[in-house]
């Protein structure tokens, strides 16, 4: 639990500070005020559940604390403590359900009964609040879920619009002669793990209380809807009718709410009123389209609509492509200095712009990937699958930001990109070590089996390595090519063998790796600029 003190003298703070047993009573966050307006200031964020105030202070007094906290804190309980035996104040106390009031100087005893009864009275209230919230979401739960799905094929079956519209009215859930409706789209983060888990990771039931919360403010039926869309299990729908009721309006009545019990705001999408029900269809495709084209570096806009997409129109135009070859130069090298320029340069350049959007992420998340897959199969083909699903559990521990948060964490992205490249970075380095290995392993393969039919193919095959390194290795090293190689060191093994006499021409070339005699005149003549007996005679009368 938590407690705020407020006192106009800090030694009184201090005293009661000194003189409450906090631990004894469940209190293990205490935060101190100079007047009730710093106390007023300071509720919203703090929330704590025991207020020990003073009566008399110059800046906002106890009286006016305790109006406020009856007003907009209504489970906080509350101790006065005083130094004026004032029955006037007392009544004020009792009347705005304080628990009790205490006359300087302050007796232990006394305030340490007085927080226990506050305490006691809190948690007994709490404990009721919890059984009728969740009497409240089990009667939610019994509620027929066939009356989402119906709302839900308003958008999704047009063909059978008009008799869907007839189910709901008859049934009550829509009213009758609705001509035109808004649409509004509330985007759930599904990333936020603090909201998931104080609902117990149930994604349902978080949805059905903020599909309360958003009935409540759009105040019954006959002004609009709200349902979880079957379509999409993150999204609830608004249809707010005939402009009975302003979305701007609503909408920041919704956020008020869900700031006060979650800490924070939802964004919203939405369109102009249209016919229904034969626009909504396109409503929510427009919806959608302002959800995901707004500026995530607006921290102070919750309702978007499709106009936000025209005024921002040109500002995307700065894509993955004009930094590809950038960062694979940069990979290839693993130059640690430009791998990190590159990972983190291209979100500067959206901030300088001063406008990235849900959608302008997803796109380079996919083009970030897809490089990835291009990048592996380019170096090394062989390996590409191993090395991918190996970044894959890397992925899993370097997730990136959800595109649907409340609004964006450059730092995390930045983070994530840089490790995203980092670990790539690392897969190549690794095939580049491994590929030096297999070259050396390569030519003494060759030097061993140069007498047997050999190919660029059953090389790459051997080894796991693509035909096209292997070829592009020999240029680099030799200068040559694998072919000339290979004929080179069987040519400089013939000329040895020739020395023998004793051998013929045609078990020459065969113990070299050559079955054609006549191919392998040609070859040797063509190398050397003699024919084998010529290049024989020649080492003879040397």
């Amino acid at each position: 639990m938590r407690a705020l003190i407020v006192d106009d003298e800090s030694r009184v703070r201090k005293a009661i500070r000194l003189l409450v047993n906090w631990e004894e009573h469940g209190i293990t966050e205490i935060e101190e005020a100079e007047s009730g307006k710093k106390a007023i200031e300071m509720m919203s964020e703090f929330k704590p559940q025991l207020v020990i105030t003073d009566m008399m202070m110059d800046d906002g007094d106890g009286i006016e604390l305790m109006t406020w906290i009856e007003s907009f804190s209504k489970t906080c309980k509350f101790i006065v403590i005083s130094g004026h035996d004032d029955f006037e104040y007392m009544r004020h106390t009792v009347q705005c359900g304080g628990i009790d009031y205490i006359l300087k100087p302050i007796d232990d005893d006394i305030i340490n009964t007085a927080v226990a009864t506050a305490t006691k009275a809190w948690l007994a209230e709490e404990h009721t609040r919890q059984v009728h919230l969740e009497q409240s979401i089990k009667l939610n739960e019994l509620k027929p879920v066939h009356d989402e799905k119906l709302l839900s094929r308003l958008i999704d079956d047009p063909t059978n619009i008009h008799y869907t519209v007839q189910r709901l009215q008859r049934e009550r859930v829509i009213p009758d002669q609705i001509k035109n409706a808004q649409l509004v789209i509330l985007q759930i983060n599904n990333a936020d793990e603090p909201l998931l888990n104080r609902f117990g990771n149930d994604i349902d039931l978080l949805l059905y209380t903020i599909e309360n919360i958003c009935n409540e403010c759009i105040g019954g039926n006959t002004n609009g809807i709200a349902f979880n869309y079957w379509g999409s299990f993150e999204q609830i729908l608004l249809l707010l009718w005939d402009h009975k009721i302003d979305a701007a309006h609503v909408t920041n009545q919704i956020n008020d709410a869900i700031q006060m019990l979650f800490s924070r705001k939802f964004h919203f999408g939405t369109t102009t009123m249209g016919k229904f029900p034969s626009s909504l269809a396109n409503q929510y495709d427009e919806a959608i389209r302002a959800l995901n084209h707004r500026n995530l570096l607006d921290f102070t806009t919750y309702l978007h609509n499709v106009r936000e997409v025209q005024q921002f129109k040109g500002r995307t135009s700065y894509s993955f492509a004009d930094v590809r070859e950038e960062w694979r130069v940069a990979l290839i090298s693993g130059n640690l200095h430009f791998i990190e320029q590159y990972s983190t340069s291209w979100l500067q350049q959206f901030v300088n712009s001063g406008y990235i959007s849900p959608y302008i992420l997803q796109a380079w998340l996919e083009d970030m990937f897809s490089f990835r897959h291009s990048l592996l199969q380019e170096i090394s083909s062989n390996q590409k699958n191993e090395l991918l699903s190996l970044l894959e559990q890397q992925d899993k521990l370097n997730i990136p930001p959800s595109i649907h948060d409340y609004s964006i964490k450059i730092h995390d992205w930045r983070q994530w990109a840089l490790q995203f490249n980092l670990d790539l970075s690392q897969a190549i380095t690794s095939i580049q070590q491994n590929k030096s290995r297999s070259f050396s392993d390569i030519v003494s393969y060759i030097e061993l089996h140069y007498n047997e039919e050999l190919t660029l193919q059953d090389i790459a095959d051997t080894f796991l390595i693509s035909r096209e390194y292997i070829s592009r290795k020999f240029k680099q090293d030799y200068a040559i090519s694998f072919t000339e190689y290979l004929t080179s060191f069987r040519l400089n093994k013939a000329k040895a063998l020739l020395r023998n006499h004793n051998l013929k021409l045609n078990q020459i070339a065969e113990m070299v790796g050559i079955a054609d005699v006549k191919y392998f005149s040609k070859v040797f003549k063509k190398h050397e600029g003699l024919t084998p007996n010529e290049y024989r005679k020649t080492f003879v009368n040397r």
